[in-house]
Parts: structure tokens; C-alpha cells; sequence
């Protein structure tokens, strides 16, 4: 098993491992709690998809570890379940059941193109500037939810966003356990992040912050959406932008977390390409259409795992690990309650600062690189999109390059890539 996953070159062990598993997922395991939250508004049953959101979690995050061997987890995407809910279902008002069908056809859209290639083609037309500045655009991102989620700031009509109070006893607590983590990574605690979220666990339950409540629950539960997806009618004509827009966004978010997480991990190789990329691609196909099976909405990759990752994961145990302790949520979810915001939100905030370390990469006394990386690094946490901040630094790249008389530097692939995603934009706006 240590060859297989490639243990020596990676330089780690099982102890670092099942660290990084752990991280990964006590920072991400808020989904199988708010993804039902979100998609109870669409009518669905929360107790069918607590247990999809499990199953689907450990499904996507299990095949990634034992076949793509990356320390990468899956879960329901957080942005495009709302879409699901407030847009498609609530919105258009498609019936939920419909909705999973356009899913589902997203996911076999996702497949067919891997296996033709164009997924890994697309891919390879991403400038290798634009990787740093993606790692680094998603730290802010992390960053800034993690501020939100902290209290440390809040929206403000005036000026958008303003400092929290932090006076407040959540606020102070999630104050604790960024500084507890930062001081223990100051004296090079490899469990840092784990240990910072458990001690400020345990401040928050000593000073009565922690409020949870057990309830009964069982996984057989899941009835209540596996297969109720509505595939017949999710491929009439009027339902095709709905597909569109899933196989678009979950792509895109795929794409930029893989680049961030594979950069912060030095998994990426010599020749900038990243190692079994196809792997990568069909397991999160297939977690997809496993995931609207099972009743919840699109599987991705979560940039969380840069969590797992920054406490030492390199390899495919780490997700292993990591979907394992979401299959055991099935059974002990009134426990996984117990951690609160105060104590994730740091892991994300001191995360996200680590991933900035990806910006000495870029070459700023050069425009035609600088600007690009600039605007992906820029967007991407402003307008809350990986996708858009992605997008943003291709086109960019492609005329900076074009005006500035480089244009046979750029991969034709990036000329493709740039125009459709322009088009992207302008039916955007027209939409809004």
C-alpha cells in the first residue's frame, strides 16, 4: 500500500495521513448539516438528504483517494445547490425530482467529455501563470468566508463590508483558535489545524457557546431521494441551460481547486501538467452522477482539503480517511453538531493565508503575466465565484497577449477557451 500510494516520494507516512484525513474533514463536515438546510427549501426531505450528502461525500472522496490517489474531498457543491434550490426549483419552479435529472445529465456530460479528452484539453490551455493565481485568489477566497463565518467582518451598506464585533462571544472564540493555530504552526505543531479546532471546541463548550442537541436519526432514511431523480423530464429543451450551467460551474470550480490544492501539495510535475489528471476528472464525474442518485446536488472537489493538505496529506489516504469519517456520520451525526463555526472558521482563515506563499511565483514586472494573475486573484473572492476569477484571468491573458504582440505564445485551446467564456459572460448579463 505505501508504493502504491507512493509514500517515499511523497516523503509522508500513515500517521501524517490519517492527520490530514482527520483536518480535511472535521473543516468540511458542516456540509452534511447545511447542504439539507438549503435543499429542504426546494421540498426536498432533510433526513433523505443528510444521508445523501454522506453517502455522496464518502463515495466521491473514497474513489478519489483509492484510484485518483489525491489527497482531494468531495462533497455537494455549496453554490450550486442554491442555484438548485432558489433558481431552478423555486425560481422556474421545476419540480426537485426534475431538477436531480438535470444533474444527472451533467454528470454523464462530464464523463463522456473526459473520456474524449476535452476536459484534459481545456485544462492544458490554462497558462501556467494563472496557477498561482488561482492557488492564491482561492486562499482570499477560504479567507474571507472564514472572516464571515468568524464574525470578524460583516456587510455593511456603506461600504460593503466592515469589521465585526468583536466583543461578541463567537467572534472572540474564532479570535482564540486563529491565534491558538498560528502559535501552534509557530512551533511547527503538525496538527496545528486539527488541534487548534478541537482546544477551540473545547474553550467554546467550557464558556457554554457550544449548543447542540441530539437526535434520533437512520441512514435508511435516504429512501426518501435515492433515485426520485426525474431524468425524462430533465432532457426537454427548455431544461438543457439548467444542465449547462451545472457541467459549466462544476468544471470550472474543479479545475481551480485542483490547481490550488495539487500546487499547495507540489504534486504538480516538472513539466507544469498535473499526474493523472484524467483520473481526477472521471472520479468527479462519477460523484456527480452518484450524488443525484443518491438525492443531492452536484459532487465537487472542496478547496477545504487545503486544510488536510497544510497538516501533511500527500496522498490518496488522506481522502480515504477522510470519506470514511463521512460514511461514520451516518451513525454519529449529533456529534459532528458539536464543533461550531468559532472553531472551522479559523482553519480557513489560517489556510488561506498559507496559500499565498503561490504569489512569489508570478512574474509582476511582466504586464502580460501580472495583470491576468492580478484579476484572477482579484475576482475570484469579490464575486464569490472560482469559475469567474478563472475566466476573468483567461481573457485577459488571451488580449494582453494579442495587443501586446505575443499572440503565438498563447495555446490555441486558450483562444477557444477565452471565446466561449466571453460568450459565457454576455449571456450572463443579458440574464441579470
Amino acid at each position: 500500500m505505501e508504493r502504491y500510494f507512493e509514500f517515499d516520494r511523497l516523503g509522508t507516512n500513515w500517521e501524517t495521513e490519517l492527520l490530514a484525513g482527520c483536518t480535511t474533514f472535521i473543516t468540511m463536515a458542516y456540509i452534511v448539516f447545511v447542504n439539507p438546510s438549503i435543499l429542504r427549501d426546494a421540498g426536498m426531505p432533510v433526513a433523505g438528504v443528510f444521508a445523501a450528502t454522506c453517502i455522496s461525500a464518502a463515495f466521491g472522496t473514497i474513489l478519489m483517494g483509492a484510484f485518483a490517489r489525491y489527497p482531494i474531498a468531495l462533497a455537494p457543491g455549496m453554490g450550486l445547490n442554491a442555484y438548485f434550490t432558489y433558481t431552478v426549483v423555486k425560481g422556474m419552479g421545476v419540480p426537485w425530482e426534475t431538477a436531480l435529472g438535470a444533474v444527472f445529465l451533467s454528470g454523464i456530460a462530464f464523463l463522456i467529455l473526459t473520456l474524449a479528452g476535452v476536459r484534459q484539453w481545456i485544462m492544458a490551455a490554462i497558462p501556467r501563470e494563472l496557477y498561482a493565481a488561482v492557488s492564491a485568489g482561492i486562499g482570499l477566497f477560504i479567507a474571507f468566508i472564514g472572516l464571515r463565518n468568524a464574525g470578524i467582518v460583516k456587510t455593511d451598506p456603506a461600504t460593503m463590508v466592515t469589521m465585526g464585533n468583536l466583543r461578541d462571544p463567537n467572534t472572540a472564540l474564532a479570535v482564540f483558535g486563529i491565534l491558538t493555530i498560528a502559535a501552534l504552526q509557530a512551533w511547527n505543531v503538525r496538527a496545528a489545524i486539527l488541534g487548534g479546532i478541537l482546544a477551540t471546541t473545547a474553550v467554546g463548550t467550557l464558556f457554554g457557546l457550544v449548543h447542540w442537541q441530539p437526535q434520533s436519526y437512520h441512514w435508511t432514511e435516504i429512501s426518501g431521494t435515492m433515485f426520485h431523480l426525474n431524468i425524462r423530464g430533465a432532457m426537454g429543451l427548455g431544461l438543457l441551460e439548467i444542465v449547462f450551467v451545472f457541467l459549466f460551474v462544476d468544471f470550472f470550480d474543479n479545475v481551480g481547486t485542483l490547481m490550488a490544492v495539487s500546487k499547495k501539495a507540489g504534486l504538480i510535475g516538472p513539466d507544469g501538467k498535473i499526474p493523472r489528471v484524467t483520473s481526477i476528472l472521471l472520479t468527479d464525474a462519477a460523484a456527480t452522477i452518484a450524488g443525484s442518485l443518491a438525492g443531492t446536488t452536484t459532487v465537487t472537489s472542496y478547496i477545504e482539503c487545503a486544510a488536510g493538505v497544510a497538516a501533511g496529506g500527500r496522498s490518496g489516504v488522506t481522502s480515504i480517511v477522510t470519506g470514511v469519517l463521512f460514511i461514520l456520520t451516518l451513525f454519529a451525526a449529533p456529534l459532528i453538531g458539536a464543533v461550531p463555526a468559532a472553531a472551522t472558521a479559523p482553519a480557513l482563515i489560517v489556510v488561506g493565508g498559507l496559500m499565498m506563499s503561490a504569489l512569489a511565483e508570478i512574474a509582476w514586472d511582466d504586464v502580460c503575466s501580472a495583470f491576468p494573475a492580478f484579476l484572477t486573484l482579484i475576482t475570484i473572492p469579490l464575486t464569490f465565484s472560482i469559475a469567474n476569477g478563472l475566466a476573468c484571468g483567461i481573457i485577459s491573458y488571451v488580449i494582453i497577449h494579442l495587443a501586446r504582440g505575443r499572440g503565438k505564445q498563447v495555446p490555441v485551446a486558450a483562444y477557444v477557451l477565452a471565446f466561449l467564456l466571453i460568450i459565457r459572460f454576455v449571456y450572463i448579463g443579458s440574464k441579470s
